[in-house]
């Protein structure tokens, strides 16, 4: 059942955009999806890692994890 809930319910590849453009997407893609639900953000610019942190923590919206491999940037977020 954990698995279920961390499932998203859209993916978004970022990679290749600069900042900001990685969280104004983010933006607009978690109006996309209803409240409770999940998006996967899939980025490479080396700011969205603390850009995506920011946005969640002003914006209310629940980052569920954030990880980084080299220079990709693997993101869960869901909507409040």
């Amino acid at each position: 059942m954990k698995n279920e809930i961390l499932k998203p319910k859209k993916v978004f590849d970022f990679k290749g955009l600069k900042c900001p453009l990685p969280v104004l997407k983010t933006k607009r893609a978690l109006k996309e999806i209803e409240k409770g639900e999940i998006i996967e953000i899939l980025a490479d610019d080396p700011a969205a890692n603390l850009d995506l942190k920011h946005f969640c923590e002003v914006s209310g919206n629940k980052l569920i994890k954030i990880s980084k491999k080299g220079n990709k940037i693997h993101c869960l977020i869901q909507r409040k």
